[in-house]
């Protein structure tokens, strides 16, 4: 039987259990392999530390990088994290030495993909990454493998489960947003900054990635837009399920073009709406299987490293695939930003003094700036001095409705503006 000798770089809650996992059942994946995975060394930053299994037997390495240096050694596996420093030196190392590399590493891999997927090439390494996107849902082997017969036009999803689970909690229990971030972190849900989750650039490294895949094109974090959900307050979670909507951070990318991660208006029906808590889901939409939708847990020790075993299973099958589906030659380069010209519909909220004319003058922004309201609730506050006026505007471009706030936010009589959010219908 093949030998396939395995290296973990990491022994954090992940590392660990990927490390418990090809101990506890080699039997069972060589069965399914027809190899004899053995984890045989590991590095983490102290050896002295209770992980819940036996290290003893196993080589241990102070610096990672002297895992890419042993010579009966075929697959590393990154779980350390980090865009830069020891995990993308290891990396290279590794794939330089002609060796494997598993990496749960969504940073990395956004930021690093097409260097890294040249080197893997150029060695005759594979490098996979299941398990940086979408923790235990198989969400690049959907693209890479089921869906391959497949034209896509579209990948969507809640690629976050900590901006889930924070938005999903205001909906129910009505408070507010640094008070559910607190309980995130107290759950182990949030970090102790919390900035990647809630800023949205977490799930932009996912997308970077699912959208290389899905698009043939060169992995490009710096060209998403990508906006946080910091600015949604329980007020604006109360108006849109007003007006049958639930909001959820989502990234969405299209064969067209337009990428990026924003809090957006999901009608109360739709599939992603009805996902609550620390959960994510991945939508594709695609000739001709038309859509189809993948949920699950998106993070955790459990999940990610049932991911990680997966793609050191592969490698040792013998199953070989390029990186992002293709070489990386055909994937086609990504300059300038986003389009701007793609048409939506939004939500604004806008807090304005409660006297006659005020409607009319917002409508006369909106008309200058080709924008019109579909959909108008107006309420007076307790105060008796001040409305909100919470609108769902028919579709437009982003740019028209930059300029449009930026025209609204200097009348006197709007004191406040809620983020925009684009609307699904």
């Amino acid at each position: 039987m093949k030998q396939c000798n395995v290296a973990i770089a990491g022994l954090g809650v992940v590392g660990a259990q990927t490390a418990q996992l090809l101990l506890n059942n080699q039997s069972s994946y060589a069965t399914k392999t027809g190899a004899n995975i053995t984890l045989k060394a590991v590095s983490a930053r102290s050896k002295g530390k209770d992980r819940g299994f036996d290290i003893s037997s196993l080589h241990w390495c102070d610096n990672p990088v002297d895992l890419a240096t042993m010579d009966d050694i075929d697959i590393v596996v990154e779980v350390m994290g980090g865009s830069d420093g020891p995990a993308l030196a290891l990396t290279k190392a590794a794939l330089s030495a002609g060796k494997h590399v598993v990496t749960a590493n969504k940073a990395m891999i956004a930021l690093h993909g097409m260097e890294l997927a040249k080197l893997a090439e150029d060695n005759n390494a594979q490098l996979c990454f299941e398990s940086s996107v979408a923790g235990g849902i198989p969400a690049l082997k959907i693209l890479r493998e089921g869906l391959a017969a497949n034209d896509i036009q579209a990948v969507s999803g809640i690629l976050n489960g900590t901006c889930n689970y924070i938005l999903s909690t205001m909906e129910q229990t009505g408070r507010a947003f640094n008070d559910v971030l607190s309980e995130a972190q107290a759950l182990g849900y949030a970090e102790a900054d919390p900035t990647f989750d809630v800023d949205g650039i977490d799930a932009a490294h996912k997308l970077a990635i699912l959208q290389s895949i899905a698009f043939a094109v060169q992995p490009n974090f710096d060209n998403l837009s990508i906006t946080g959900i910091r600015a949604i307050t329980d007020m604006d979670i109360s108006y849109a399920a007003e007006l049958g909507y639930r909001i959820r951070l989502i990234g969405r990318a299209t064969a067209a073009g337009d990428a990026g991660v924003a809090p957006m208006l999901l009608p109360m029906g739709s599939a992603l709406a009805s996902v609550t808590g620390p959960t994510n889901a991945v939508n594709y939409e695609a000739t001709p299987v038309q859509t189809i939708s993948a949920m699950g847990p998106g993070a955790g020790a459990g999940p990610t490293a049932s991911a990680v075993v997966a793609d050191i299973m592969d490698i040792a099958s013998g199953r070989n695939t390029y990186p992002f589906g293709r070489a990386a030659k055909d994937l086609a380069s990504q300059s300038g930003n986003t389009s701007t010209a793609a048409q939506s519909s939004y939500y604004l909220r806008l807090r304005v003094t409660d006297e006659k004319g005020v409607l009319a003058d917002v409508t006369d922004v909106l008309n200058a700036c080709d924008m019109s309201i579909e959909t108008l609730i107006q309420k007076q506050l307790e105060d008796g001095k001040d409305a909100d006026l919470v609108m769902i505007l028919h579709e437009a471009s982003s740019e028209n409705l930059v300029n449009a706030c930026d025209k609204l936010k200097t009348m006197s009589v709007v004191g406040d503006m809620s983020l925009p959010m684009a609307v699904q219908k």
